[in-house]
């Protein structure tokens, strides 16, 4: 399917609001003006976020309360619904609403007015209750705004059908815009300059960057198009963060305390995303939260980064040291298997059994994980094996510097039974290995979505010495940030994961997109949806590949992922 920018913007248009840059025009001397689009999320049978944000013509006005319409119908003939919402400098001028008291499994189409202005129009979608054929989700994660074009995002928004967008992390990125600065050296990069053209620290910061994301017309039109449900990774903070920094956080070069950052960082998540704010008297980082999908499915959203999560490792002198000239791996080995060392945390664990359990009982088809990190065993790829000495030699001497280095390393670990990326669930087998027991002991049937790591994955999962198959992975690339593959060009990377991992069915790292998941009772599919660009505002989408998960003898776990 061929699609153009301009048909994608078109989606904006989507009732009697104008679409965005005609209704800036018009709203000029206005009391507010609509600039970031509307948004929907945290969908329940009965209720559902409306978001938006109103930027005042005077900030050093109060601005007038907001009323949320809700209808039937893009036009607002069928009203069912008028809440009142105040709008306030002290929340950025972000707008939200929980609007209860509607019917299961219904579409409503919903707008803002404020001032004598109204917003464009946005469609949104309740969970089913009771007996439920089917469920389409969109699975998202990765855009870093310089890199490309959010094409996907527009692919989204132009989907036939999608009850809603599952996004899983690195909705924004903290990077600044220096020349080596993290997708400055994309094609892209010069028309979509990071705001501020610094890393982002302040809580004015990290609400200027929300601002200029929410701001691209795609991302605009994919939020009008359905309810998403979010959580964040760790760029939404810093890069590889954990409960006490991050590896993209240093307090000695004027970077100040973690936790004020923070802090910062979500707060500004809060107000910008169409998310349920946190119970009262609750920490915000406790993100974790399920979505129930009539009979046939529980999504069991879970966080992997700030309420628990140890310091990842690394294969550093401290954990890898060496002995005798050699690694010592049987001391990385103890580091890393280490069983105090956790990612959920207690509290977290003990809310997903009972999830887990819950969800069996109540007869649901499918347990769906919405998780940030790649659950599966990946080891490091063999590339020189795969490609013969000689091809592996001339491609390494054209890497570019800094990629010489990883990529030795990775070629080394090669030969040894680690992971490749210890900040992944790999980093964490301890903790990976208590979530195969849950669903081992819920007689669960699991489909774990990853996002992070900018590939698509179809993945199954076993558990410790592979006595059984505990789920099904599907990872989605990124909407635009780089993957491997755009640095190790012509390499068979995808091949190598394969041969050399056993719970690998699929691995590609050079398309941007997202995954398409459809739910029956009796199979969960899974379309890798990639774009052809995110370097031209015109591009076309299309399934790579598709794979399938069918239940297992008995009808009782999950048979091997097919390609179909």
């Amino acid at each position: 399917m061929k699609i153009s920018r301009r048909g994608a913007l078109a989606l904006l248009g989507m009732g009697a609001a104008a679409p965005i840059g005609a209704q800036a025009e018009a709203a000029t001397g206005q009391a507010v003006q609509f600039l970031h689009g509307v948004a929907s999320g945290d969908p329940l049978q009965d209720r559902v976020i409306l978001w938006t944000r109103a930027t005042p013509a005077d900030p050093a006005k109060p601005a007038p309360n907001s009323l949320v319409e809700v209808a039937l119908d893009p036009t607002f003939k069928s009203l069912v619904k008028a809440v009142a919402t105040p709008v306030a400098a002290d929340r950025d001028w972000t707008v939200k609403a929980d609007v209860a008291g509607l019917k299961p499994g219904t579409d409503y189409y919903y707008r803002f007015r404020i001032g004598g202005v109204t917003s464009p129009v946005g469609r949104t979608r309740t969970l089913p209750a009771g007996p439920t054929q089917d469920v389409v989700l969109a699975v998202a994660s990765c855009s870093l705004y310089p890199a490309g074009y959010f094409n996907a995002y527009g692919a989204i928004a132009r989907l036939d059908r999608v009850d809603a967008v599952l996004h899983l992390g690195d909705y924004i990125y903290e990077y600044g815009a220096a020349p080596g600065d993290y997708g400055m050296s994309s094609p892209t990069a010069a028309k979509r300059t990071p705001q501020p053209p610094h890393e982002i620290i302040t809580l004015a910061d990290y609400r200027t960057r929300h601002a200029l994301y929410k701001a691209d017309p795609q991302l605009q039109a994919a939020h009008a198009r359905a309810p998403w449900i979010v959580v964040w990774d760790d760029h939404e903070t810093a890069n590889d963060s954990w409960t006490g920094g991050a590896e993209n956080h240093n307090p000695d070069k004027g970077e100040g305390d973690w936790a004020i950052r923070k802090a910062a960082a979500l707060k500004a998540y809060y107000e910008w995303m169409p998310i349920r704010e946190p119970v009262a008297g609750g920490l915000p980082e406790t993100i974790n939260r399920s979505f129930r999908f009539g009979d046939l499915a529980s999504l069991m959203m879970i966080e992997t980064r700030l309420t628990a999560r140890d310091r990842p490792i690394d294969y550093d002198a401290q954990t890898l040291p060496t002995v005798d000239g050699k690694p010592d791996f049987a001391h990385f080995m103890k580091v890393w298997r280490d069983p105090s060392r956790k990612l959920l945390g207690e509290r977290q664990e003990q809310w997903l059994a009972a999830e887990l359990d819950r969800s069996v009982k109540a007869g649901e088809a499918w347990q769906v994980l919405g998780n940030q990190i790649v659950m599966a065993r990946v080891c490091a790829p063999n590339l020189p094996a795969v490609m013969g000495e000689k091809a592996w030699a001339e491609f390494f001497a054209k890497l570019p510097d800094y990629a010489k280095q990883p990529v030795a390393q990775s070629a080394a670990l090669s030969a040894v039974d680690v992971p490749v990326n210890l900040d992944s669930w790999d980093g964490y087998p301890v903790q990976r290995e208590r979530v195969y027991d849950m669903f081992k002991a819920a007689r669960a049937r699991p489909v774990v979505l990853a996002g992070d790591s900018h590939s698509f994955w179809a993945n199954e999962l076993w558990d410790d010495g592979r006595k059984s198959r505990v789920a099904v992975e599907f990872g989605t690339t990124g909407i635009t940030s780089p993957g491997f593959e755009d640095i190790l060009v012509g390499a068979p990377l995808g091949a190598a994961l394969v041969q050399r991992n056993p719970e690998v069915k699929y691995a590609n790292s050079a398309a941007k997109g997202f995954v398409l998941l459809t739910l029956t009772r009796t199979e969960a599919k899974a379309q890798m949806m990639a774009v052809s660009t995110i370097h031209a505002e015109d591009y076309t989408v299309s399934a790579l590949k598709t794979f399938v998960a069918t239940a297992g003898d008995g009808g009782a776990g999950l048979a091997a992922l097919r390609e179909v």
